[in-house]
């Protein structure tokens, strides 16, 4: 009989599985729950994009694309980021469409990286881009962000970890869990620290359009210096309601994106047709539908803040996507104990914060893209929970 466990990755292996997709398929068990725990717009795909997806079907659109994708899709892909941001790119050269955000930063991760090099990541943050440094042979390195610095990366922080070993910084901003985001200034002093080194940057913009206040998202290319060493990963999925069309981008300098889709032409050959002739639509006409999802994602945001903080829990005021990332410290409980109880006698369903980063710990990630009805209600089981424990 063959003996597999001696044949497995070893590497792969002892990557830990998700920290959300846990306690999402847990409370997927239990009748009655309510769920905060996906990052997934409870919005319906507008309209006419499904409308654009289904014609490309009807006209028989359904055959492989070009590895980069449709020129067309990557043609409005860079009038998108030229009309929003002010960055110019080549559509024939500095364009990929992927399956998702995610395999835009695994090709990105798999082009640059050799055993050896580091690669600085701020966390709290999105939990693949440690397995995916990892697997690609490198050395994560990692930046604790703090809550008295609004999450944000500062460039103290980043110069304290910088090495001779150092090939690549992650901005993952507008930020998952904690909704923190970096305004221009932030980012421009990000640029001073690592102009004059041979640093490349992975700028993960996917909530780039959920983002609430007077200031409007700065993309990191856009910054003086950096778009000769940034690839921004972008998509559908969030701004657009898109998460089952499985469509992302990535935008950065021509050799990157050359390599990138090489890895992507082995792995996938192309993204799905059918995706791409709806983004097409997306990006020509569909500004309206994303501001107005984002004003109803900026009234559940206000909402539930204050329903946290009513209840006597610290909550920073996330002004990007569409999480908030209360305090539980105070409690005297950790994050996977406090999900734990709470899934179990209260029935809701929150994300441990250590899911994110052991920086994460004492924090619980909720996100808000679900209804005001589905939010009320869970606040008042939280609120009900948390006031059990604070009496003893």
């Amino acid at each position: 009989m063959i003996d597999l466990e001696r044949l497995i990755n070893p590497t792969v292996d002892s990557l830990p599985s998700s920290g959300i997709r846990k306690f999402f398929d847990y409370a997927a068990e239990i009748e009655g729950v309510i769920s905060l725990g996906v990052g997934e717009p409870d919005f319906i795909t507008p309209w006419t994009i499904r409308e654009a997806g289904i014609y490309s079907l009807e006209k028989g659109q359904t055959y492989y694309t070009a590895n980069a994708g449709l020129l067309e899709l990557r043609t409005e892909i860079c009038n998108y980021t030229k009309r929003k941001y002010g960055v110019e790119y080549d559509p024939k050269k500095e364009v990929l469409v992927t399956v998702g955000g995610s395999e835009a930063i695994d090709a990105m991760m798999r082009c640059v990286l050799s055993p050896g090099d580091e690669v600085l990541i701020p966390e709290p943050s999105f939990v693949c881009y440690k397995p995916c440094a990892i697997m690609a042979g490198a050395k994560p390195v990692i930046i604790e962000t703090k809550e008295e610095d609004d999450f944000r990366l500062t460039p103290e922080a980043l110069k304290e970890k910088i090495t001779d070993k150092t090939k690549l910084l992650i901005l993952p901003y507008p930020n998952n869990p904690t909704g923190a985001v970096m305004s221009k200034s932030d980012l421009e002093a990000i640029g001073e620290v690592i102009r004059g080194t041979d640093i490349l940057v992975l700028s993960d913009e996917i909530y780039g359009e959920l983002r609430y206040g007077e200031e409007c998202h700065t993309t990191f290319s856009a910054i003086e210096g950096m778009r000769e060493r940034t690839v921004v990963v972008n998509g559908f999925s969030k701004a657009f309601a898109m998460t089952g069309w499985r469509l992302g981008y990535a935008l950065g300098p021509e050799r990157i994106i050359k390599l990138m889709t090489k890895v992507h032409q082995y792995g996938i050959m192309s993204s799905p047709t059918t995706s791409q002739y709806a983004a097409i639509e997306a990006l020509k006409n569909c500004d309206g539908d994303v501001e107005d999802m984002c004003r109803e994602y900026n009234y559940r945001r206000r909402y539930i803040v204050d329903g946290f903080r009513d209840m006597g829990l610290s909550c920073f005021e996330p002004l990007g996507a569409f999480y908030v990332f209360p305090c539980i410290k105070s409690l005297g409980m950790t994050s996977q104990q406090f999900c734990e109880s709470l899934l179990r006698e209260e029935k809701v369903a929150v994300v441990p914060g250590d899911a994110f980063g052991e920086s994460g710990e004492g924090f619980i990630r909720c996100s808000y893209a679900y209804s005001i009805e589905n939010i009320q209600e869970a606040l008042k089981r939280i609120e009900r929970f948390v006031s059990k424990i604070k009496r003893g």
